[in-house]
């Protein structure tokens, strides 16, 4: 695949998700992405299992080179800044201040190199009366609106995964390469500011939107509702999606599936506004009649009338699925340790070519030799 963002260097101070997630999207792009992390412990999330390779650590760090720096030592500090007069882009997600204390400051950093893009990222933004508090994934969909749309109220606890960090995450790749698009025409670089609030508030868009235009406070349960979304187990004990929307042809491969052709007749069922208003007995008869038959067969039944559905698949399996091998969404490289490591590829493509190739996510300080004798040579050129 074309690496599209070749040739741009990316400086990465980062820990846990939001920060190495958006130097990883970027590397994902061809970008040269370089974590600096602490000697000795590094990403934090390194050793979530224990030892310095951790699951946690690998899903958001693969493509990357790992230097160990301290930068309160004068010479780590002196190699640091020759990084970052190098680069195109620094990123971190430090509280707001800790990046100066560590001398990795946005007016620092930039008067070492005026055309670089500098990226801080943070819980509640960099000022205000929330910007020192502590966050994390789950308090940013709390403070965002989010969770309230995900907690199910008949038993109330927190599911799913760390949407809040990793969407973050997204969100400063888009703005940095905003500022380097911006950055041919005008050769100077940007500070580029994104916090988990404001990502989650954003991504919460739909929610915000019916409240500004309704006064409608949506629910777990408004969107289901409305897009006519359904989770039934089948008789073998596995489960199938359904997001029916509202084409009536949809409805009608459905009736046929579950060999009930006259049932949207019924009243209760013959309309979009019906089966909102109804959408409970509907689940009810729906359930009664998935449980007995299997997925498969279910599959095969609606796929033969063109109906939305899909396996309910768990991770074990969504990879196997006949489409997603055709895609070819699951690759391997080299493990540091020997043998594969495998992970999902980007998803996207570039003049129809697939990237299927990666960098396993590096061990710590596994680049610092390479660093310091390329960094010594070009100091000796100069001299």
């Amino acid at each position: 695949m074309a690496n599209v963002l070749s040739g741009v260097r990316v400086i990465e101070q980062g820990t846990f998700i939001t920060g190495p997630n958006a130097s990883m999207l970027l590397a994902d792009l061809g970008a040269e992405v370089i974590k600096v992390e602490q000697p000795g412990q590094g990403d934090p999330f390194r050793a979530f299992k224990g030892g310095l390779y951790s699951p946690h650590f690998q899903t958001y760090n693969r493509n990357k080179r790992s230097v160990t720096l301290n930068t309160k030592d004068p010479a780590d500090r002196e190699l640091f800044d020759q990084l970052i007069q190098s680069a195109d882009v620094y990123i971190h997600n430090f509280r707001p201040g800790a990046a100066e204390r560590l001398g990795a400051g946005e007016e620092r950093l930039r008067a070492l190199n005026p055309r670089l893009i500098y990226c801080a990222i943070s819980g509640f933004g960099q000022d205000g009366p929330a910007a020192g508090r502590p966050a994390y994934d789950t308090v940013a969909q709390a403070a965002s609106g989010f969770l309230n749309l995900l907690i199910n109220p008949a038993n109330p606890r927190v599911v799913g995964p760390a949407l809040a960090d990793s969407i973050t995450g997204f969100y400063a790749a888009y703005g940095i390469l905003g500022a380097l698009h911006e950055r041919h025409r005008t050769g100077i670089g940007r500070l580029v500011e994104v916090s988990m609030l404001e990502s989650m508030c954003h991504f919460n868009l739909d929610a915000f939107t019916h409240y500004f235009s309704e006064g409608e406070v949506m629910t777990p349960y408004s969107r289901p509702s409305v897009s006519q979304s359904y989770v039934l187990e089948c008789g073998d004990g596995k489960w199938i999606a359904l997001h029916m929307s509202s084409p009536e042809k949809f409805w009608q491969g459905l009736a046929n599936a579950i060999e009930m052709p006259e049932l949207f007749q019924d009243p209760r069922f013959a309309s979009r506004e019906a089966r909102i208003e109804h959408q409970e007995q509907l689940i009810t008869l729906l359930s009664e009649r998935f449980a007995g038959q299997t997925r498969s067969e279910w599959c095969r039944r609606l796929e033969h009338e063109d109906v939305p559905h899909a396996p309910m698949y768990d991770s074990s399996e969504a990879l196997e699925d006949p489409q997603a091998r055709h895609l070819q969404l699951a690759i391997a490289g080299d493990h540091p340790d020997g043998g594969q490591w495998r992970t999902v590829r980007s998803p996207v493509s570039f003049d129809r070519q697939r990237q299927l190739t990666v960098s396993a996510p590096p061990r710590l300080g596994e680049y610092d030799q390479e660093l310091r004798n390329t960094l010594q040579g070009q100091k000796q050129k100069r001299a």
